[in-house]
């Protein structure tokens, strides 16, 4: 089923990429020709691969000032070595240099980012991420992908008002329309419960994918859940487990959105299904049958069967509320000794001596009367709501 712990994520936050080869490489050959002509440039570097050509964002022609060129260089080297110690030293310094334009400090911070992520500074990280941004001279494709990831680690670090800001500034800006980014917006809306605004988010992501992750479709049928819209989740619950019969968590979520849709007939024939395929495991597991089970009409002999089962198996614990069901589900199948005997296995577990005076009451029909004066006694000693019902019992000639 999906797990009652909605609020946990069900998706994990998508942890941005760190900028790739091509961007840093774009900047690389951007220092490289400041003055050394754009044949040379030509020559150094193909053009990189433009990632956002819906962009509304005025691309700038920012260059790296020819004092900086030397700095820039060993940057880029130390970062193309993976040092990122080194990184965050020299990018430190451009940043700090009185030399350097708007353009090297920009850069500095772009790849200070980087480094910082991958030493697992994440807040360092968001700084640079944010000067960056704030310096407006990276091409789009740095820019964006900076301010995307910004969003995300602020979201990880649940900076929810800002990730969202962000996210939809980069979005206004990238015309992106990546269905794995706008799961990030759609996870993000889901876990500050605005489920009715990342309905359409989750669904333009799963639209727009040849093949969306089961993953999105849980956290879609989870937000119409959330929403209220019963209907609308079981919908998406079906399809899910239509398209992974084999997948055991599919087959939960389904008879758990059917048990929230009052489906109970639905939700038992799922998870029958699976228990005669041995796949219930878990003790919630046989606990969710058995209850389904004690709350529909007629289905006493299934309660028996599925918690014996559960039992015989070591799964199911002897507990209480187990007990409690299997003593009921044998009394009004008319098998009173059974009944009997699983209240008298029911009854110590119990909080209070309620479950002990209806013991009492149900040896009291039986005949056996001494049975039934014992049981009202315990009833009385662990405390009910009426003692005088026990004493009833208690005083019989």
């Amino acid at each position: 089923m999906i797990s009652r712990s909605h609020k946990q994520a069900l998706l994990s936050v998508l942890i941005a990429t760190v900028l790739g080869g091509v961007v840093v490489a774009d900047a690389a050959a951007q220092a490289r020709s400041s003055d050394r002509g754009g044949e040379r440039r030509s020559r150094g570097a193909a053009k990189a691969e433009v990632l956002y050509p819906e962009a509304t964002r005025q691309e700038p022609n920012g260059k790296s000032s020819s004092k900086m060129n030397g700095k820039l260089q060993k940057l880029f080297a130390a970062y193309n070595k993976e040092e990122y110690e080194e990184t965050r030293k020299l990018a430190d310094e451009i940043i700090a240099a009185e030399g350097a334009n708007e353009y090297d400090k920009a850069v500095a911070n772009q790849l200070a980012s980087q480094a910082a992520y991958n030493l697992d500074d994440n807040a360092a990280a968001k700084q640079y991420l944010q000067q960056a941004i704030a310096l407006n001279q990276l091409d789009n494709n740095g820019h964006l992908q900076a301010m995307l990831m910004l969003a995300q680690l602020q979201l990880q670090d649940e900076q929810y008002a800002e990730g969202l800001a962000n996210l939809d500034k980069y979005f206004a800006e990238s015309k992106s329309q990546k269905p794995e980014e706008l799961v990030i917006k759609g996870q993000a809306l889901y876990q500050t419960e605005k489920y009715a605004e990342a309905i359409p988010v989750l669904k333009a992501a799963i639209a727009a994918s040849p093949e969306p992750k089961d993953s999105w479709n849980q956290l879609l049928m989870a937000s119409y859940a959330e929403a209220g819209q019963t209907g609308e989740a079981v919908k998406a619950a079906e399809a899910l487990a239509a398209r992974n019969p084999a997948d055991k968590k599919a087959q939960l979520n389904l008879a758990s959105m059917y048990m929230q849709a009052d489906q109970m007939d639905k939700a038992a024939a799922v998870m029958d299904k699976l228990r005669t395929a041995g796949q219930l495991t878990e003790e919630r597991e046989y606990k969710q049958l058995y209850s389904i089970y004690a709350n529909t009409e007629n289905k006493e002999k299934d309660v028996i069967a599925v918690i014996n089962e559960g039992m015989s198996k070591g799964i199911l614990k002897p507990d209480y509320q187990a007990y409690l069901a299997l003593a009921q589900s044998y009394y009004y199948s008319d098998q009173i000794p059974q009944a009997i005997e699983a209240w008298q296995k029911a009854a110590p577990l119990s909080k209070d001596g309620e479950t002990y005076l209806n013991l009492a009451r149900v040896l009291h029909s039986e005949g056996r009367i001494p049975e039934a004066k014992q049981a009202a006694r315990d009833a009385k000693a662990k405390g009910v709501k009426n003692p005088a019902d026990a004493d009833k019992i208690i005083n019989l000639k």
